[in-house]
């Protein structure tokens, strides 16, 4: 086991335990979701990410689109 992985269950098994089993609910959900993704990504095929991309060139050339900078604006304050 990476030594990462032991240091974090080092220190989640220090927590009480209803702690333990909220941060392990957590982790069982990201791990679906993730997986669930990757079965996503894996079964689209060439014809649909060729429409997802033509669909964004037409939203770009319409200029329907918001600044990556207005989604992600940083906070000042957080620098």
């Amino acid at each position: 086991m990476a030594d990462l992985l032991q240091q974090v269950f080092s220190e989640i098994q220090k927590l009480p335990a209803d702690q333990r089993d909220a941060i392990a609910a957590r982790i069982l959900t990201d791990l679906k979701d993730e997986q669930a993704w990757t079965e996503r990504f894996a079964a689209t095929t060439d014809e649909q990410w060729n429409r997802l991309a033509e669909s964004a060139r037409r939203e770009i050339a319409a200029d329907d689109t918001v600044p990556f900078d207005d989604v992600f604006a940083v906070d000042p304050s957080q620098q």
